[in-house]
């Protein structure tokens, strides 16, 4: 039982730094990229799809995103959908697939996606330390109903320790490579 209250700890943590990495992968960086349309749902026969299963989706350079449809029809309700999404871009089309070029991310804006990254982070920090908080008082509920010795709790309560650093040293690696991407013209 106390074994388990590390794993817990760990699990949870590595919950949240996935999360911060898909939080990532739809921040704009001025390079195309087709994560950047994941949010975009197409109403497909009236139900709201996500956008890469109505249509292929490619970057061809480093500017551009192209959304070819599988059904040509759908074309406009694609177009429509992305602009609907509020994403920066203005997609065009040419009658057989979507284009959405990136635009070049200006000084300012720049930085202010690298203060958003630093928010984001800065959240996610905290919710690991609320999770090494939460597995921390597990600990001690352990310790005061006699379940484990203080030895057990003080080598648990480091390892919990030692599981938060280790974690939050991997937001602040991942944290500053894309504050790189971001701020490289």
């Amino acid at each position: 039982m106390a074994g388990n209250v590390v794993e817990t700890c760990k699990q949870n943590m590595d919950k949240r730094v996935k999360g911060f990495d898909a939080d990532l992968l739809k921040v704009r960086t001025g390079r195309a990229s087709i994560t950047l349309l994941d949010g975009v749902k197409v109403d497909y026969y009236g139900n709201p799809t996500p956008l890469n299963q109505v249509a292929t989706l490619s970057t061809p350079d480093a500017r551009t995103i192209t959304v070819a449809p599988y059904e040509k029809k759908s074309i406009q309700d694609i177009e429509k959908a992305i602009m609907k999404a509020d994403l920066g871009v203005q997609p065009t089309n040419d009658g057989n697939v979507v284009r959405v070029p990136i635009p070049a991310l200006t000084e300012e804006r720049r930085k202010d996606i690298v203060k958003n990254l630093k928010k984001l982070a800065e959240e996610a920090k905290v919710a690991i330390r609320n999770i090494r908080r939460d597995s921390n008082d597990e600990v001690k509920k352990q310790l005061k109903d006699k379940i484990i010795s203080e030895d057990d709790a003080k080598r648990l309560e480091a390892e919990v320790q030692k599981h938060t650093d280790a974690f939050i040293k991997v937001l602040d690696e991942r944290l500053a490579k894309k504050e790189q991407e971001v701020l490289k013209v």
